[in-house]
């Protein structure tokens, strides 16, 4: 075999350690740290290099994230034998051509941004299309998603699930949540965007007075004040509560201490948090949209729709159902743990491989 070959990961959204892009790419690095690569050289490309040196010592090669370096002519100049582009939507391209890898998590832009081709946001996507040398999805739906509306070129793809961001339990003994946990509480977490659908929850909730409901996530966004503006408007500031954004041990405290996960959203690339909720054996409640079918499985209870009743009685029934069934908490655990960064990471060193030699 010959020499190293050099690979570059466009992962500067390490940023954002809260977002699905952050955690993507910081649970890929990490689950490449633990593998053998002998014949790869990776460069990381982040901002805060020097924590990742703390963590990963000499296993990985560092560039330090510009934000300039989005702009053509000021690209990183160095040349490398393989680009990989983490998302679909990273501004930061090669300077020389290269064999490229293109990672798709979603195509939500198109649904909610523009589908018109000739938006700046579509005609990344598409440049992006053209120049790669193989396409790797996180789920069987973003491929399909992205078959539909583009025209992918014939090279080989993919589909490699993530990892289960959760590898190790947390001491919560001493973690003091900011919200009320002394009444039986339903729990969700993630971004405040439109399409995680909290209204439904909000408005299901109303009608079912034995549970509170807690939501974690950064609230201080437009769709913050749209929720804020509904828990007031319905009269549950004594029922529902926001946490806003937590640490890993709040996470953890949360998702153990909850009576159901509830993830109503309407489209989703993968969906990390229900299988974060896995890990603790609570039942999940998801929408059937999307990737989430995919994600969920057998394991999984569904809305087909979000009428409050109709959301109500699917709730109810599978918490009966889940209490009724002792094999139903082993088989959500089981299928958590189906979910590896490591075995993630060594699909997408196949995929390197199988590009470079």
């Amino acid at each position: 075999m010959s020499s190293k070959k050099s690979i570059f990961l466009e992962t500067h959204n390490l940023k954002n350690p809260a977002t699905g892009f952050g955690t993507f790419n910081y649970e890929l690095i990490k689950g490449l740290s633990m593998l053998n690569f002998e014949n790869f050289e990776l460069h990381i490309n982040a901002e805060q290099i020097k924590q990742l040196k703390d963590e990963f010592g000499n296993k990985f090669e560092y560039n330090k994230y510009r934000s300039f370096h989005r702009y053509k002519n000021l690209r990183p100049f160095s040349k490398y034998d393989l680009w990989h582009s983490v998302n679909q939507n990273t501004k930061i391209e090669p300077r020389y051509k290269t064999k490229y890898l293109l990672t798709v998590h979603d195509i939500n832009f198109m649904e909610e941004i523009s589908s018109d081709m000739n938006h700046n946001c579509n005609k990344l996507f598409i440049e992006k299309l053209n120049k790669a040398s193989a396409i790797t999805y996180i789920s069987d739906y973003a491929r399909k998603q992205t078959h539909e509306f583009f025209k992918v070129p014939n090279v080989p793809e993919y589909v490699i699930h993530n990892g289960n961001p959760i590898s190790s339990f947390l001491d919560t003994s001493s973690y003091i949540p900011n919200v009320p946990v002394d009444k039986p509480f339903l729990y969700t977490i993630g971004d405040f965007i439109e399409r995680k659908n909290y209204e439904s929850i909000i408005k299901m909730i109303k009608n079912i007075k034995d549970f509170n409901l807690i939501i974690s996530g950064n609230n201080n966004k437009h769709y913050g004040e749209v929720i804020k503006a509904l828990i007031i408007s319905e009269g549950l500031e004594n029922q529902v509560f926001l946490t806003g954004r937590v640490s890993d041990v709040g996470k953890q405290f949360y998702l153990k201490n909850c009576t159901a996960f509830l993830f109503p959203s309407l489209r989703e690339g993968f969906g990390l948090p229900p299988v974060e909720a896995m890990s603790f054996g609570k039942p999940i409640f998801l929408s059937n949209k999307t990737s989430l079918p995919e994600v969920g499985g057998d394991a999984a209870y569904y809305w087909e729709d979000f009428d409050s009743e109709y959301m109500k009685t699917i709730l109810l029934e599978g918490l009966n159902d889940y209490d009724n069934n002792p094999n139903k908490k082993i088989q959500i655990i089981e299928k958590g743990k189906s979910f590896d960064w490591v075995e993630t990471a060594s699909e997408y060193v196949k995929v390197y491989n199988d590009i470079l030699y």
